[in-house]
C-alpha cells in the first residue's frame, strides 16, 4: 500500500521528512496529521526550516534516537531550542562497546539489528513513546531517519492500531530519499557518492519480520510496550493522540 506523496514535507535541508498522518488504521479511519513527524538528523535544517516546524507544524519535542557520540559530531541548530522546543536524547544503539546491537546467527541480519533496539535499548524506546503520548506536535529522528526512526515509528503504528501493510510501507518509503540524503551528505564531507546504494535502502522484508517476532512474542507492539514498562493510559492517550 503505497503513501500519499503529500505527506512529504518539503524543506530546505531536510531531504527524509514526513508526517505519519494519513494511514489507515485496522477499524476504519486514518492517523491524525500534525502529530508526529519523522525525519533524517537535523544537522542541515535551515532558518526557513526551523521556522516552518515550529509555526506552520506547531513543534514542541524533538526525540533524538542518535548516541551521544553522533550528536557530539553533529550537531543540531539552535535555533529549535531558542524556539521553545525541547530535544530528548534517548539512543537506540548502547553508548559504549559495539557501534549496533548484538544479533542471533539465525536472524536476518537487519532484522536482528532492528530488534537488538528493543533488546538493548527498551528503557529508551519505551520512554521515547511516553514522552510522544504526553507531548504536543513531535519529531523523531536519528541520522538517516531509516533505520532507527522507522523502528520507533513503526512500533508507534502498530500499537495504534494501523493496518500492517501501511506501517510496512511506511517504513520502506525512506528508500525514496535515499540517494537524496547521500548527495547531500557526500557534498558537505567532499566524499564520493557510493557507486551502489541497494546496501543502505529499507528492506520491507527486514520490518515485516520485526513485527511478526513482536506478533508471536507479544501480541503486537502494544503488548510489547506494556510489557516493558509502559503505562495503560500512556498507551490510551498515545492512541487517542494519532487516531483520535
Amino acid at each position: 500500500m503505497a503513501a500519499p506523496l503529500d505527506r512529504w514535507l518539503a524543506l530546505e535541508g531536510l531531504d527524509n521528512i514526513r508526517d505519519v498522518g494519513g494511514l489507515p488504521l485496522r477499524g476504519g479511519g486514518t492517523t491524525r496529521s500534525g502529530v508526529l513527524l519523522r525525519s533524517a538528523s537535523l544537522r542541515y535544517c535551515t532558518p526557513s526550516d526551523v521556522k516552518h516546524l515550529v509555526e506552520e507544524f506547531g513543534l514542541r519535542l524533538v526525540l533524538d534516537l542518535r548516541t551521544r557520540r553522533e550528536i557530539e559530531l553533529h550537531v543540531s541548530p539552535t535555533a529549535l531550542a531558542d524556539a521553545g522546543v525541547e530535544t530528548v536524547a534517548l539512543s537506540f544503539i548502547p553508548e559504549e562497546g559495539r557501534e549496533l546491537p548484538e544479533t542471533e546467527e539465525d536472524v536476518d541480519p537487519l532484522t536482528g539489528i532492528y530488534l537488538g533496539y528493543l533488546r538493548d535499548r527498551a528503557e529508551n524506546v519505551v520512554t521515547a513513546v511516553r514522552r510522544l503520548a504526553a507531548a504536543g506536535p513531535t519529531l523523531v529522528h536519528c541520522a538517516a531517519g531509516k533505520d532507527r526512526t522507522g523502528v520507533f515509528v513503526a512500533l508507534v503504528l502498530d500499537a495504534v492500531g494501523v493496518e500492517r501493510d501501511a506501517v510496512v510501507a511506511d517504513y520502506a518509503l525512506s528508500g525514496e530519499r535515499i540517494e537524496a540524503l547521500f548527495r547531500r551528505w557526500t557534498a558537505a564531507s567532499g566524499q564520493p557518492m557510493p557507486a551502489d546504494l541497494t546496501p543502505h535502502l529499507p528492506r520491507a522484508e527486514a520490518m515485516a519480520a520485526v513485527l511478526d517476532h513482536l506478533d508471536a512474542e507479544h501480541g503486537g507492539a502494544a503488548g510489547w510496550l506494556l510489557a516493558h514498562g509502559l503505562e495503560e493510559d500512556a498507551l490510551a492517550r498515545l492512541r487517542e493522540r494519532l487516531t483520535g
